[in-house]
């Protein structure tokens, strides 16, 4: 579904994609992982078209991202951000709804709102949630909200950004279940970046290691802890000594 092909970006002298090649499975789940700085939301930003790259080539569905009705081409998309980034004042089911109450996807306002009551009911909230406002609810309340939005309009491709940030171990582990069990559902191919490593476990069909601007390895989940590579073992158990340096 979404294949990068040698992509680089730099922004002034600082080179933060330096040949990233990626191939992602329709229906399948990808992890990136990788420290801070490392580029892995550029690459996300890449994709979607709010970066443009300085060379490579980006395919989404066989098709060239940069190419054809751009709104169109985003709407096959849905996201979930690392802070949630609800509008604090709109309330939920406004929040919820925002795409199909506005541009291409719009509906009509009742049906908008029986669709953002359904997505809350699916990520295990009430419907008295959907009157309330993001500063009325928890954290973990608000990750949730973010969740049912990013899926409301039905994307064929989901990216979570950060899923887990700020989240208390519990509702890290209700969150990533969530996340797992509703792109099964869906059928929809899924990219994720995260630190967060029981997130990976939990969410990724394929894991890429992003360090130094460069895809260093990529594998299956199952291989994650027999992978053989220095950057991944290091990361992975959280070492202080190898490849990758700690920046003090």
């Amino acid at each position: 579904m979404i294949t990068l092909e040698n992509v680089n970006k730099s922004f002034s002298d600082n080179a933060v994609l330096r040949g990233v090649s990626l191939y992602v499975p329709k229906g399948s789940s990808m992890v990136i992982i990788g420290g801070s700085g490392t580029g892995k939301s550029v690459a996300l930003k890449c994709i979607l078209g709010l970066v443009t790259p300085d060379s490579g080539r980006i395919l989404v569905d066989g098709r060239d991202a940069t190419q054809g009705d751009r709104d169109a081409f985003l709407a096959r998309f849905g996201m979930l951000f690392q802070g949630g980034a609800l509008f604090d004042s709109l309330p939920v089911w406004q929040n919820v709804a925002f795409r199909l109450l506005r541009g291409a996807l719009a509906r009509p306002r009742g049906e908008a709102r029986e669709i953002a009551i359904e997505k809350l009911r699916r990520v295990g909230l009430t419907p008295d949630v959907a009157d309330r406002f993001p500063a009325e609810l928890s954290g973990g309340m608000q990750k949730r909200v973010g969740l049912a939005r990013a899926i409301a309009a039905e994307p064929e491709i989901i990216f979570f950004d950060e899923p887990t940030t700020g989240l208390d171990p519990i509702m890290a582990g209700v969150i990533n279940d969530l996340i797992r069990e509703i792109v099964t559902e869906m059928g929809a191919t899924a990219v994720t970046i995260t630190h967060d490593m029981s997130s990976v476990r939990a969410i990724a069909d394929t894991v890429a290691m992003l360090h130094g601007g460069k895809i260093r390895w990529t594998g299956p989940v199952s291989q994650l802890d027999t992978s053989g590579d220095p950057y991944v073992e290091q990361f992975v158990h959280g070492r202080a000594e190898g490849p990758i340096e700690a920046v003090r």
